[in-house]
This record gives C-alpha cells, sequence and structure tokens, in this order.
C-alpha cells in the first residue's frame, strides 16, 4: 500500500515538473516575441500592452524642465506670487515625473534626468533675468508653455495607448491649473 502512495506522488511532481517546465518554455517564448516586437517598435511592453514610450519620454523631460524652471524661479523671482508659483511647479511636476519613472521602469523606458531643448533655451533666457524682468518673462514663458502641455496631453488622453492616455487623462487638471496661475500672474 505504502508503495502504490509513493509511486503516486511520485508521479504527481513529475506531472507538476513537466507543466512548469512547459509553460516557462511558452513564457520565455512570448518575452523573445515582446523584445523582438519591442526593438521593432521603439515602445516598453507591459503587462497590459505597449506603452508610448516618445510620449512617457518627452513628459518625463518636461517635468525636468519644469522643475528645473520652477526653481529659479524661486530663487529669482521679484514678485511672491512667481516664488510661489515656482514652488507649486517643482512640487506638481515632481511627483508627476515619478509617477511617469514608474510607467517607464515598468515599460523598459529609460528615465532621464534632461530637460526638453526648449525648456534649456527658456532657463538659459531666465538666468539672466532678474526682478520685475524675470517676473514678466518666466509668466510668458509659463502661459505658452501650459498652452503646449495642454494640447499635447489632450492629444494623448484621446488617442494614446491606454496606460499613458489615462495618464494624460489624470493630468489635464493639473496643467490647466497651472495655465490659470501663470494667467493670473
Amino acid at each position: 500500500m505504502k508503495t502504490h502512495a509513493l509511486t503516486a506522488v511520485v508521479a504527481l511532481f513529475a506531472i507538476t515538473a513537466c507543466n512548469r517546465a512547459e509553460r516557462t518554455e511558452t513564457e520565455e517564448n512570448q518575452v523573445a516575441a515582446s523584445d523582438v516586437f519591442n526593438n521593432a517598435t521603439g515602445a516598453g511592453v507591459t503587462e497590459t500592452g505597449t506603452v508610448d514610450s516618445a510620449f512617457v519620454t518627452d513628459a518625463i523631460k518636461g517635468d525636468n524642465g519644469e522643475v528645473a524652471i520652477g526653481n529659479l524661479a524661486q530663487a529669482q523671482g521679484q514678485s511672491r506670487a512667481v516664488k510661489d508659483f515656482g514652488k507649486l511647479l517643482v512640487s506638481d511636476h515632481g511627483a508627476h515625473k515619478q509617477e511617469l519613472a514608474a510607467l517607464a521602469s515598468s515599460a523598459g523606458v529609460s528615465v532621464t534626468d534632461e530637460p526638453t531643448d526648449e525648456a534649456k533655451a527658456n532657463l538659459t533666457k531666465l538666468e539672466a533675468l532678474h526682478g520685475t524682468e524675470f517676473d514678466k518673462q518666466f509668466k510668458m514663458m509659463m502661459i505658452e508653455d501650459h498652452k503646449k502641455d495642454i494640447a499635447k496631453y489632450e492629444k494623448q488622453a484621446s488617442s494614446g495607448d491606454p496606460q499613458t492616455a489615462a495618464l494624460a487623462q489624470k493630468t489635464l487638471p493639473t496643467l490647466r491649473k497651472h495655465l490659470d496661475a501663470a494667467n493670473a500672474l
């Protein structure tokens, strides 16, 4: 009797091991197919599908620029409103970058600390200014920048992959709040 029970247990382990090996081989084939897709399209893949890696990278760079400009506004702005708006930019765009970085990491998209080229140019212009001239140029740049960002995020919210579309939709109220604050400066 003990021999039959032992044989049954050994057989069960053998069947389980075979099934696990088959499943592992299938999973490896799926990962390999995903890697081929990623290399061909440049898109990152997550468990739920592709991520618009170009949008994610551009959005991360945008957040980096907003944080840098926000820090500069706190240091060089003349009015309390400009300094406070700079602080808001650092807080909101820093938090948004963390969300984007998590999405990027899960999708195999590189996270950069570089700002956009436009933000670099704006930083260079603003670094040379102080006082009321800084405040005036900062306001104009933030209005223009947030209008562009809202347009990009609206487009992504309606036509992007599901993950970045949801993130874009979630971000739009904050961008609109920033535009309103910039207009009020």
